[in-house]
């Protein structure tokens, strides 16, 4: 099985996701209730709290409905289909390792009035979420060329941002400015987490639960990482030696997973909707 680490289990929506994710993105299916439930229940999720985040997530525009006989089937929104597939390139295209930069940085500076705290607050939530980090006052940095613009639009604040692309003159140290906006040790303590929890993960004698767990976890620790480049990172940086651990357990679990997943998903073909 997976290593137990209670305080770093994902949550039943996300595990739910992942599964979504390996089986039902792209391929026009939706899975029977059933099995999500038979599935999370070898992750350690009562049926209750399956049922529950089922439900939820149809809710939240997550998960849309469709009934065959006396079964009820759950396929993908359009919301959820944009959430996995933003999963997607991060965990098997961006990686968590910036080792291609191309020495360009975005900046955004903004200024809004005092009063606007919520703005201000989700604002912040969205620079940090796509990788800025604060240098000074209301000027922001992240690595490589980050589409700002659309953060300022989809927020309504463009008439308070301004976005440049820029380049480090030699005078700048900048090992010490990403140390100045970034919290590196919050980052990288994501990632010894978890070296520490599935260096020594016994063989698994589950592997659609392992593999599910491993890759929740792996965008858990991915997902706040501005992914600075890692020639101006400390020695020895743990995404690296993460990185490594996470492609190498993934592909170990991959094959047996799906041949389980195989066995007990019950899958069918989403329905025009009308």
């Amino acid at each position: 099985m997976a290593p137990d680490a209670a305080d770093h289990s994902p949550r039943p929506q996300t595990l739910l996701l992942m599964l979504l994710g390996d089986f039902v993105l792209d391929r026009d299916v939706c899975v029977f209730s059933g099995s999500v439930i038979e599935t999370l229940a070898r992750l350690g999720i009562s049926e209750h709290a399956s049922r529950s985040t089922l439900t939820r997530m149809a809710g939240r525009d997550l998960l849309r409905r469709q009934r065959h006989g006396r079964r009820m089937y759950f396929g993908l929104t359009a919301r959820s289909t944009a959430i996995l597939r933003d999963g997607r390139t991060r965990i098997w295209e961006t990686g968590a390792v910036n080792d291609r930069w191309d020495g360009s940085w975005t900046l955004l500076c903004f200024s809004l009035p005092e009063a606007w705290q919520r703005q201000r607050h989700d604002l912040r939530a969205q620079l940090g979420w796509s990788g800025f980090g604060p240098l000074q006052g209301g000027l922001w940095i992240a690595p490589g060329e980050v589409p700002a613009r659309d953060i300022v639009t989809s927020l309504g604040l463009e008439a308070h941002a301004r976005v440049f692309r820029a380049r480090a003159d030699d005078l700048t140290d900048l090992a010490a400015m990403i140390s100045d906006a970034y919290d590196l040790a919050e980052v990288a303590a994501r990632y010894q987490g978890f070296l520490a929890r599935w260096e020594a993960a016994p063989a698994a004698a589950d592997p659609l639960a392992a593999r599910l767990r491993l890759i929740a976890e792996w965008l858990g620790a991915i997902r706040r990482d501005p992914r600075l480049p890692v020639e101006h990172l400390p020695a020895g940086w743990p995404a690296v030696g993460a990185q490594k651990l996470f492609r190498e357990l993934e592909l170990a679990y991959a094959d047996p997973a799906r041949a389980a997943a195989a066995a007990l998903l019950d899958l069918r073909p989403v329905e025009p909707a009308g």
